[in-house]
């Protein structure tokens, strides 16, 4: 049998694998490729570029490091030493360095390896000889609201947009490609607006009619559908580092899945960018937010976090600080204001305060430096609109099972009297007497094990209520001393009452006290017998209900007396026959004195109460009232009854609740303090204190004295005067439509940014998004609609010679579709997509042992079944350190830091990972097994069914004569080894379902699998 590679790479030349493909990236020095010696020189678009990347970083903005005491990013300062004559390169000392022949001379130093080149010295000096004017960076100027130039091709274009283009070839003797075809146009706005291929029905109707109007409903079509939110989330997650893990050391799961789907449906409803980024920056400071905008609030906590035991929690706040502003800064102005961390911007007019200033905004949000485990408080239950339905109709019953206890309460309360007087009466004829034993006091009479600080006092200067001493205990948090492993334990009986005497210092007394007894080496539930006085500040054993191991007794004693605490052991589930064999005495702060403990057998009724009984009726306390009301509600059996089922109720409705994805949000504390970090040591407290502030050179908020907020910052960004915001962000979405920014670098428009190669188009689409009320379908539909997008993708041999960057966008860009569309391509082709939207995130088929390494704790990955293993790749779970093999191997980010652009790599574990993956396995079985179905009866019929519904073509004769050579061999190669081709369609959940032969089926699998690597499948034309 022929082996599958060799004939993969038959195919992969006959449909052009193997071409010469050009790259939409530009590389690192790419800048313009076009000839422009006759083009008058722009500062930005000429000089400013060699000066940043072989001058600024000594004799630039950071008037710290500047060496020679030389500036040549301010032209003053640089005319000033004779480093520029103008009109007089010969004059110029900055000419004669970059020319010398001089090793000691020469500027770039020559240990740099940055020489300038023939063409850029050629620059330089006709720069200089005209006079070296400076210009503003672009990007920092007011956004014109120029008109669009007037058309230079009459024959050519079809909006304004074009305008621009036309005029930019026209410069370059440049004419731009002709229309793709219509099967190239459909498929590529469906990609590109809903990151999947178009069906083999959709692309036909298109092909039958592809006017102006048809192509104009295709986009609407595609922009109305829930996919386009898909799509688009897939790079703002990227943007924001979204991620379903903390990322630092264990890289703990954390839930953000409601995050993702506020995204998702902030796309589909065309939100305007404004509210969106209002919504992220501040929603929980918006008026009464709604639980969207408090979801929308949790972009400030995607950041990695940490629960390491051994983190420092004040640095690792300094890291988080240092995350958000480098975030923040590029997401929403495409800055690196992160580099200005340590000193000033060495590039941009950013400064170290300008650094702190940014995140000062961010300092009244509460987090910690650590967590604690699995916890990432303020968090917040999202359900969906089903689970809001099901919670509402649980949290109905508890309101009836409440409203049927308070009913059932007030009739039986009528009893209240009765019951007293036969209590009393029981009292009276029992021959039971309590007797009293003593387990603590001066001495451990129990024996046992001894923790904690036993600090026994005198009534010389404390108080003491038995014997000679008793223990003084104070702290801050929670302090306790107790015992465990008793030589003599309690023996439980139905009367069983444990108890503890306890003294509240008056002037300093604590939030909570606490009780809590051990139940013994055999006995599973250890500690988890505890009663509480006071604040719930102890949170051992804490649940949302009151329960035996976490029991609520009431407010805390009376101060400055001694007050005897008793408990029903029965009340912290010690039942009758079980053994208690050690005590806990446990406080939250303040001062608390100790003393005798023990236990002592009743005639069932707790001491408080058998004393409230006891006592005249005309002389009870209200105290004592309060005490026979509650013990009768808490023993009535109608009462109790009701009582279980309301408890019944709530726990289902805590059960639901702790099924509902939480999402942590932003919650506004009182600011901490910010200081300028000296080389951002974040133990360097003599740093200047710094209040939020947006960076200086960009102007100043208008607060009236009031310190800012992050709504501030927000309408800030949102401003239609905001100079970075809008430019930003058409940017990002032209990238999207055409594979390369108009500003190649997407992640900076500062000083190491590129310059635009049609700087009036970018400043134009900026406006044009702001006027439209920050639309951005309507831009993107603007971006469709013109004939520049609607160029083929295939330049003639000249054009990719003079522009191989394609940066005069002569013709369309060719590429790879990103991770999450490879994965769902094949899902959708075989048949097996799921489309739902949002829900918390899906783990598909992996490597096992693939989280081997991944520990504290340790994890064994759980692949999903039924329906969410399907699923669309933007739901895939992100394990920031253990990215899912796929969609590393595809160049997916691991969201650790902001991503606007993805490598796009070609390697062979690309193609391993489609041929060898379970998902492309499974993929390709059910394909095959959609082939042999619904393909027809031949196999050319069968082939050219396959073919057009992967690629939405016709398929040319070399590759129907090798896919049938494919068939041909294999179904021979299995219809000889029935075990491997059983083994190769039972792949995956679904094999099961289909009633197939395995040889022929596995012969079309393979047919399948090739047809799955293909290039023209898996790009984008």
């Amino acid at each position: 049998m022929r082996s599958l590679l060799g004939l993969l790479l038959t195919i992969a030349f006959a449909v052009g694998f193997v071409e010469r493909v050009v790259s939409a990236e530009p590389s690192d020095t790419a800048q313009i490729t076009v000839p422009a010696t006759n083009r008058p020189l722009s500062f930005n678009r000429d000089i400013r570029p060699i000066l940043t990347d072989r001058c600024f970083a000594c004799h630039g903005l950071d008037a710290n490091t500047v060496e020679a005491g030389l500036r040549l990013d301010v032209r003053e300062a640089a005319l000033e030493g004779g480093a520029i004559v103008p009109g007089d390169a010969e004059s110029s000392e900055i000419f004669l360095r970059i020319t010398s022949d001089d090793d000691d001379l020469v500027m770039p130093p020559s240990e740099l390896h940055k020489p300038l080149s023939d063409a850029e010295i050629d620059l330089v000096r006709r720069w200089i000889q005209e006079g070296a004017p400076y210009e503003p960076h672009w990007a920092y100027t007011p956004l014109p609201r120029n008109g669009v130039p007037s058309s230079v091709n009459t024959t050519w274009g079809e909006n304004w947009i074009d305008q621009f283009v036309a005029r930019r070839l026209q410069d370059a003797s440049v004419t731009p490609s002709p229309q793709a075809d219509p099967t190239t146009l459909i498929r590529r706005l469906s990609f590109d607006l809903t990151g999947l291929p178009p069906t083999p029905e959709e692309v036909e109707a298109f092909k039958q009619d592809n006017s102006n109007e048809s192509y104009e409903r295709l986009i609407d079509r595609l922009l109305s559908s829930s996919r386009f939110g898909e799509r688009m989330a897939i790079y703002w997650l990227d943007l924001v580092r979204y991620a379903d893990t903390v990322g630092y050391h264990g890289d703990q799961n954390v839930s953000h899945s409601p995050y993702r789907d506020y995204v998702i449906d902030a796309f589909n409803s065309n939100m305007p960018y404004d509210q969106f980024v209002r919504e992220q920056l501040a929603g929980d400071l918006l008026p009464n937010p709604t639980i969207d905008q408090l979801v929308a609030s949790g972009y400030n906590r995607l950041n990695q976090t940490t629960e390491e035991g051994g983190a420092q929690p004040k640095e690792y706040l300094s890291i988080y600080f240092a995350d958000r502003v480098r975030n923040v800064s590029q997401v929403f102005m495409g800055a690196t204001v992160g580099c200005a961390q340590c000193h000033d911007h060495k590039y941009d007019p950013y400064t170290a305060k300008d650094f702190y200033s940014l995140g000062a905004f961010f300092a009244d949000i509460e987090e910690r430096g650590k967590y604690s485990q699995r916890e990432r408080p303020p968090q917040i239950p999202v359900p969906n609109e089903e689970q809001q339905a099901q919670l509402d109709a649980l949290r109905l019953k508890v309101a009836e099972a409440e409203a049927n206890l308070e009913s059932i309460t007030q009739k039986q309360l009528a009893f209240l009297p009765e019951w007293e007087a036969q209590a009393i009466e029981s009292i009276n004829q029992s021959k039971f007497r309590t007797e009293e034993h003593t387990w603590v006091d001066d001495q451990l009479a129990a024996g046992g094990s001894k923790s904690g600080e036993w600090n026994h006092v005198t009534a010389d200067q404390h108080p003491v209520h038995s014997g000679e001493t008793s223990r003084r205990q104070t702290g801050k948090g929670v302090v306790q001393h107790l015992f465990t492993n008793a030589k003599e334990p309690i023996e439980v009986k139905a009367g069983t009452e444990l108890f503890a005497w306890v003294y509240l210092d008056p002037q300093s007394p604590p939030k909570t006290i606490m009780l809590q007894w051990h139940g013994g080496p055999d006995n599973s539930s250890g500690w988890d017998h505890r009663a509480f006085w006071g604040d719930d500040k102890v949170g051992f054993g804490a649940k949302p209900q009151s329960w035996h191991g976490h029991k609520r007794m009431g407010d805390l004693p009376e101060t400055g007396k001694w007050i005897r605490l008793s408990v029903a052991a029965d009340d912290v589930g010690f039942a009758p026959g079980k053994t208690v064999h050690g005590m806990a005495f446990t406080q939250f702060d303040g001062i608390v004195h100790w003393d005798q403990a023990g236990w002592n057998e009743t005639d069932g009724f707790p001491s408080e109460i058998r004393a409230a009984l006891l006592a005249d009726v005309k002389a009870r306390t209200k105290n004592q009232i309060k005490q026979l009301r509650d013990y009768f509600v808490e023993h009535e059996p109608l009462i109790t009854q009701q009582a279980k089922e309301l408890k019944r109720a709530r726990t289902q409705v805590s059960e639901f609740e702790n099924s509902i994805p939480t999402m942590v949000i932003s919650r506004a504390v009182a600011p901490r303090e910010i200081r300028i970090l000296d080389r951002g040591n974040w133990m360097d407290e003599s740093g200047e204190i710094v209040q939020p502030a947006i960076p200086e050179f960009l102007g100043t908020l208008q607060t009236s004295n009031r310190r800012a907020t992050r709504l501030d910052l927000a309408n800030w960004l949102c401003d239609s005067e905001n100079v970075l915001t809008a430019r930003t962000m058409v940017n990002r979405l032209w990238y999207l439509m055409f594979g390369r920014g108009i500003c190649s670098s997407v992640d900076d428009l500062g000083g190491q940014g590129t310059f635009p190669s049609h700087p009036e188009l970018l400043d134009h689409l900026a406006v044009e998004f702001i006027e439209s009320g920050w639309d951005i379908q309507h831009l993107l539909k603007q971006i469709a609609m013109s004939a520049t997008y609607r160029q083929a993708s295939n330049g003639s041999p000249e054009l990719n010679a003079l522009d191989p960057f394609n940066e005069l966008f002569a013709r369309q860009g060719r590429f790879r579709v990103s991770a999450e569309m490879v994965r769902d391509t094949a899902l959708m082709i075989s048949g097996l997509l799921v489309e739902e939207i949002g829900g918390p995130s899906v783990k598909p088929y992996q490597p096992e042992g693939y989280y081997s390494q991944l520990n504290f704790p340790r994890r064994n990955y759980v692949p999903d079944q039924g329906d969410n293993q399907y699923r669309r790749g933007v739901y895939t779970h992100w394990q920031r350190t253990f990215l899912h093999p796929m969609l590393k191997a595809f160049d997916a980010p691991s969201r650790e830091e902001c991503t606007a652009i993805r490598a796009r790599s070609n390697t062979p574990l690309q193609a391993l990972t489609l041929l060898n993956d379970p998902t492309f396995i499974e993929a390709a079985t059910m394909f095959a097994s959609r082939i042999m179905r619904e393909g027809g009866t031949t196999v050319d019929e069968r082939i050219e069914w396959a073919y057009r519904t992967a690629v939405s073509r016709p398929i040319d004769a070399v590759v129907a004569e090798e896919l049938r050579t494919i068939q041909t061999e294999h179904l021979r190669h299995y219809a000889q080894e029935p075990d491997l081709a059983k083994a190769l369609v039972s792949v995956g959940e679904q094999s099961s379902t289909t009633a197939l032969d395995p040889a022929e089926w596995a012969a079309w699998t393979s047919v399948a699998r090739v047809i799955l690597n293909l290039h023209e499948t898996i790009n984008r034309y």
